[in-house]
């Protein structure tokens, strides 16, 4: 669990919101990693994710009172399904630190002898620092005279139902020392009534185990492997340096695409580790790649929020071919589900394709799908995809033209929050979306030289709706009720800002950046309550972005990136808290990055070979750029450089454009 202390170095006053400000514990190092340096202030203990294509790993590690590591591994394998074969019910296992095989350095034992239960004092250990970058890396000394340094890494495999962690002991002593591993071959085979498509077997077994004459200066390695196979299957061939290669690989593959460049290092560093996250997350299922959030619950399952709305709109500028090859399973899945009666698609398909999740009825999941789906299919600028697409979003936006209520705004059975807070029969979020899909349902159809119906009428009728409906004076602030007995301000009054509704943007962001919602974690979900959910928060920023209040959201954007990136719990955008307890789930990781897309660049497709463009560049910048973007049927750089007062150059594919500050661009790429 995290430790949730705050270490208090004053007060934070920005736009009129004061609030706690926490130290940094973890530091950006010169080749984009993060660490943190121990030097007091522990106990200290968090937790983070990763994944590969058949495996999750989610770490739980710290430094206790005396300086030793304490670490809980839980693997999980999406795709051995456990019953009932339901979201979360993948097989999973927890290996604790007393369940590790046992380390001897010079015959004395390191971590306590918890198998003979005997009054054995351990070998001490010191943790010097611990490292994220897409592998988590802790760097220990053992002994009272620290002559031997220890250095453990945990990765996920990259193909594999594997997990590894690398110890690596290095003499720094000037003499010969022994250190040894003990070999170990353990196998868990549940029921084979409690698996749905078993046997099953969860293997922990060691690599190079043994003792070892390590000569002053030099080192030894010992490996842990954590795996999963099925039926009659022979063991996996472990290869630790082939699957450790492949993960730095599978990262720096990552990172080489769609490269945020600004003066500010901290932003652009989250923004690469948001990458990561967002991109890993994806697994290889029988019914093909799918991105799951994680988080020990969702995976091999795909939701119309996190994957639909969330994700797969980032994943068509990024141009990743597993992330892309995900977006469009996750489409084609919910398209399984269109019938002649306009029944709601399910919120969630699960186990594989196996099973659905309906629990919250209509969420919005239609407007979630169709809005998604439309900003996918043009910014992907891929015609064939398109119009596999095109039929899902046409569905959807008559699904909802069927649900248009007396007011003239989409009604709905809750929202994307599930009933956790009310929404009322009809909410703001669910309108909104479905604004946006019409706008781009009318250029796609453009695009695809097909009848766009009468998509841009009911875009502008319902943009007069949702103002006249959902605009209200709540708790002061002239912006919109959530619902329509809402009486108390709600985070999700931003998405109007992200669609294009500025009808009320100074009272939004009034409210937003008020007390009344603004927190040390970002948006309070409602005024008045403790619980936060990151999506909420990341909205904001990207449609107070939008709407030309830079400054402003620039100084919370910083604010948020430092307390994720580098603050208690890091390095990833998290889901909520206090439920789920911060969980790094994936999709707000893409969240994080549109805040940069669509925010501060203000990207918006327009066709498949062009977009809309509307810079916010910094008062204190002189540029910025987004590199390597693989969208709109190209790969390109789109640059922006301050000209003079007023003035910004953009260049676009290598394309020079001059515009005032706060115009918009209109880019075509052909």
């Amino acid at each position: 669990m995290i430790l949730r202390k705050r270490i208090m170095t004053g007060l934070l006053l920005l736009s009129n919101c004061v609030y706690a400000q926490t130290l940094d514990r973890w530091k950006i190092q010169p080749d984009g990693s993060i660490i943190w340096n121990i030097a007091g202030n522990t106990p200290h203990y968090d937790h983070i994710e990763m994944a590969g294509k058949k495996v999750a790993l989610w770490l739980q590690y710290g430094v206790d009172s005396s300086g030793a590591s304490v670490i809980t591994r839980t693997i999980i394998f999406p795709t051995f399904r456990m019953v009932p074969n339901k979201t979360e019910t993948a097989m999973m296992y927890t290996v604790k630190d007393d369940m590790l095989p046992r380390f001897f350095v010079n015959n004395k034992l390191w971590k306590q002898d918890v198998y003979n239960g005997g009054p054995v004092r351990p070998l001490p250990e010191k943790v010097s620092s611990v490292r994220h970058m897409g592998i988590t890396s802790i760097s220990s000394v053992l002994g009272s005279d620290h002559q031997i340094e220890l250095k453990r890494s945990f990765f996920p495999s990259d193909n594999q139902p594997l997990a590894l962690e690398q110890l690596v002991f290095i003499n720094h002593g000037s003499q010969p020392a022994t250190i040894e591993m003990e070999d170990m071959q353990q196998e868990r085979t549940p029921a084979e009534s409690r698996s749905s498509n078993g046997p099953l077997h969860f293997v922990m077994n060691t690599v190079g185990a043994g003792q070892q004459q390590v000569s002053p200066g030099d080192s030894v390695r010992f490996v842990i492997a954590y795996s999963a196979r099925r039926g009659n299957e022979a063991p996996l061939s472990i290869n630790p340096d082939t699957e450790l290669l492949a993960r730095k690989s599978r990262i720096a593959g990552i990172l080489s695409l769609l490269q945020l460049e600004t003066p500010d290092t901290l932003l652009n560093t989250a923004f690469n580790f948001a990458k990561i996250r967002a991109t890993e997350s994806i697994y290889l299922t029988k019914g093909g790649y799918l991105h799951g959030p994680g988080g020990l619950r969702y995976y091999a399952a795909i939701w119309a929020n996190d994957q639909a709305e969330y994700v797969n709109p980032f994943f068509a500028f990024l141009g990743d071919s597993i992330a892309l090859n995900s977006a469009m399973n996750s489409y084609r899945w919910f398209a399984k589900f269109m019938n002649p009666d306009y029944k709601p698609i399910p919120s969630s398909i699960v186990a594989e394709g196996d099973g659905i999740w309906h629990g919250a009825k209509d969420r919005g999941d239609m407007a979630m799908i169709a809005y998604g789906a439309s900003r996918y299919a043009l910014a992907a600028g891929n015609a064939d995809s398109a119009r596999v697409l095109w039929p899902l979003i046409e569905w959807c936006l008559e699904y909802l033209h069927k649900n248009v209520n007396e007011n003239g705004v989409v009604q709905s059975d809750s929202d994307e929050l599930e009933g956790r807070f009310p929404a009322g029969k009809a909410n703001l979020n669910t309108s909104a979306l479905y604004y946006d899909a019409l706008r781009s349902a009318v250029l796609l159809a453009g695009q695809l030289k097909l009848p766009a119906r009468d998509y841009k009428e009911r875009a502008d009728l319902l943009r007069k709706n949702i103002d006249h409906f959902f605009g209200a004076n709540v708790e002061g602030f002239d912006t919109y009720r959530y619902y329509e007995e809402n009486k108390v301000l709600r985070a999700w009054i931003a998405t109007p800002l992200t669609t294009g509704l500025f009808e009320r943007k100074e009272g939004t962001i009034a409210a937003l950046f008020s007390p009344k919602l603004w927190t040390e974690d970002g948006l309070a979900s409602q005024a008045g309550d403790k619980t936060f959910w990151d999506r909420s928060t990341l909205y904001a920023l990207r449609g107070v972005l939008a709407a030309g209040e830079t400054a402003k959201a620039m100084d919370k954007l910083r604010y948020y990136s430092q307390r994720r990136l580098l603050g208690e719990h890091v390095p990833y955008p998290v889901e909520a808290y206090p439920e789920g307890n911060q969980r790094h789930l994936s999709a707000e990781s893409g969240l994080y990055c549109r805040i940069y897309t669509e925010g501060l660049f203000g990207m918006r497709p327009t066709g498949f070979n062009s977009f809309e463009c509307t810079p916010r560049l910094p008062a204190t910048w002189d540029h910025m750029a987004l590199r390597s973007i693989h969208a709109f049927g190209k790969i390109f750089n789109l640059e922006v450089k301050r000209k003079g007062t007023g003035k910004l150059l953009v260049i676009a594919n290598g394309k020079e454009y001059t515009i005032k500050e706060g115009a918009t661009l209109s880019v075509n790429l052909k």
